[in-house]
């Protein structure tokens, strides 16, 4: 009795570590086959790059964590256009560089409710719709270096006021010819780090400094921007800079207009300290006038006296002149003299 029980005991273990067996082989053959055509995948990474058409949307195996898609002919991201299967992926990090993208619509990228690293530099953004962004509620960095378009550069703004950004900390827009930092506030993000390096900027009007201003602890890169140095239109944006520690690279800050000033160090052109030292000197020379006033006033008996003396002596002098002239002037008296 003992020995049957022990052979059903160990038919029923066989079974069970037969349908282990075969459901991990159907889970890691799934997987494999997920992986998309002309694709390369490996311990959770999903690799594409080459000049092939690739098409959208795409269908990812559901463990991925990267994927690098470059060199692909891809005008527009559609709707899911990473979660073809239309559930969420694992996805952390999503590098689209290089595939002159034009067009990202709405809900481009949801379905991918882990990502934190998004990649879009080196495209041709031309729209960008309000809700491209939907969804990215983990995200922490955004890349969009040399890929703005100016059409896309204006609609960017609605876009990046989206709530799902509410987590973004990193926001790359260098080499974008920008003119105006696109955001219409800050409000809704957490950015620590915006980079505007590369740009057509001339200056920092009050509504972008008072955006800046709400996050004391933003750090803003604004080298290699086109500087107007005209020091007198440029009071606010020089006092931020004087007042603030935000701007990071301030020592590499350098002036193109006018040509003058060209290439000069913008601190060394136009500091915002000179105004309070003409303002000090000022100040000290109103007093220096204040003192002699007050002396003259002290002494005005004395000066006075001193005045009159000079006066008197002065009257004297002339009534001595005045003499002689009348003994030379009269021919009588030459006369005598003879």
């Amino acid at each position: 009795m003992t020995d049957k029980m022990e052979i059903k005991r160990k038919q029923l273990l066989s079974k069970r570590c037969h349908f282990t067996l075969g459901l991990m082989c159907l889970f890691l053959s799934a997987d494999a086959y997920e992986c998309p055509d002309t694709c390369y995948c490996e311990n959770r990474t999903v690799t594409c790059v080459g000049t092939e058409q690739i098409k959208l949307p795409l269908e990812l195996p559901r463990r991925t964590q990267t994927l690098t898609l470059s060199g692909k002919n891809i005008s527009v991201l559609t709707d899911r256009a990473f979660s073809a299967n239309g559930t969420g992926v694992d996805l952390l990090a999503l590098s689209l560089e290089d595939n002159n993208i034009e067009e990202i619509k709405s809900c481009a990228f949801c379905g991918l409710p882990e990502l934190l690293s998004l990649e879009l530099s080196y495209n041709r953004l031309m729209v960008v719709t309000p809700d491209a962004f939907n969804e990215l509620g983990q995200l922490r960095y955004l890349y969009l270096r040399n890929t703005l378009m100016a059409s896309g550069a204006r609609q960017l703004r609605s876009a990046l006021s989206t709530d799902s950004l509410s987590n973004l900390q990193t926001l790359d827009l260098s080499g974008n010819r920008l003119k105006a930092i696109p955001l219409s506030g800050f409000g809704n993000l957490n950015l620590t780090t915006l980079i505007l390096t590369n740009n057509s900027i001339a200056t920092l009007d009050k509504h972008d400094l008072q955006k800046l201003n709400e996050f004391k602890e933003i750090s803003v890169h604004l080298s290699q921007n086109p500087f107007e140095c005209k020091c007198d239109k440029l009071k606010d944006f020089y006092d931020w800079l004087k007042n603030s520690n935000q701007c990071v690279d301030l020592e590499t800050l350098k002036c193109a207009q006018p040509e003058e000033k060209k290439d000069k160090p913008l601190v060394n052109v136009c500091k915002p300290q000179d105004l309070g030292s003409y303002v000090l000197l000022g100040i000290v020379l109103a007093l220096i006038g204040v003192v002699f006033l007050m002396v003259l006033y002290l002494n005005r008996r004395g000066i006075k006296r001193w005045l009159n003396n000079i006066r008197e002596a002065c009257r004297d002098q002339m009534e001595v002149y005045h003499y002689r002239y009348e003994q030379d002037s009269d021919p009588r008296l030459a006369n005598v003299a003879v």
